[in-house]
């Protein structure tokens, strides 16, 4: 084999195993997303509240997809996962120790997003399941006593201005809540014959459900439009890269064979 013809080889071989970078990208990313695309597992309080007073029985539960034979779930406390529940689902009377994010993950799931526990110690304690609504949610709270003495005449308050009275009911909703109902809340009430005040606990209602998810939606729709026309570019200047390369070198290779064959010139 001449040194000609191996060039030529070598140069055609290697045209062939050519990618553009973009391609290449594309196609690690679409590996990545298969792997991003097992659903999420979900890590549920009961009771729901992001805040718990010492003592409060409270139960983690990890829901997602999972053999009925092998229920083993993976949790992780603060970013450990040395954590030694394996269980989907367990009961604890909570100590401060306690306090911190959870998360878990089963055999067929991606890793949960992090959920908040708060283990406080005080007499009283406003309660809510989230502190960021939407406009248009329902905002919750409960006025909660420790070890869960009954109360009495129970105030709530929202930046310092009483809105809510009641002998008996411990919870206060607000429907069709807007940004007026952002602030800090917080409770009064008796627990026996002493009152007592909880600790102010800030409430914020941002835009709509309705907006965010048309947000979202088009945000995707864009990246898709943008990534799909990136890749009909980047694929084809490849093959036009590629036919070029195939072309110089049969133009390389017929160029040698005439000049192999080409009778001599008389001197």
């Amino acid at each position: 084999m001449t040194l000609e013809t191996q060039m030529f080889q070598n140069a055609h071989s290697g045209s062939q195993w050519l990618l553009p970078p973009l391609t290449m990208l594309l196609l690690f990313a679409f590996a990545d997303r298969q792997t991003a695309d097992l659903p999420k597992a979900v890590v549920k309080r009961d009771p729901p509240w992001i805040q718990v007073l010492r003592d409060d029985t409270v139960t983690l539960t990890c829901e997602g997809t999972h053999n009925p034979g092998n229920s083993s779930t993976q949790w992780f406390h603060n970013q450990s996962s040395t954590w030694g529940q394996v269980q989907a689902s367990y009961t604890f009377k909570a100590t401060v120790n306690d306090s911190g994010e959870y998360r878990c993950r089963m055999e067929h799931t991606s890793l949960s997003d992090p959920v908040h526990l708060e283990v406080i110690s005080d007499w009283l304690l406003l309660q809510t399941p989230q502190l960021v609504f939407l406009e248009g949610e329902t905002i919750t709270l409960r006025c909660h006593g420790w070890k869960s003495i009954q109360l009495t005449k129970i105030f709530f308050y929202q930046n310092g201005v009483y809105v809510s009275y009641d002998p008996y009911d411990v919870s206060y909703s607000i429907s069709n809540a807007n940004h007026s109902h952002s602030g800090d809340y917080y409770c009064k009430a008796y627990l026996e014959r002493t009152v007592h005040e909880s600790k102010p606990v800030t409430i914020t209602v941002q835009g709509s459900a309705t907006a965010s998810t048309t947000s979202l939606v088009w945000f995707h729709a864009a990246f898709c439009l943008v990534m799909g026309l990136l890749f009909a570019v980047d694929t084809g200047l490849y093959f036009c890269v590629r036919r070029n390369l195939q072309t110089s070198g049969e133009d390389w290779r017929r160029s040698l064979s005439v000049g192999k064959y080409k009778a001599p010139q008389d001197k």
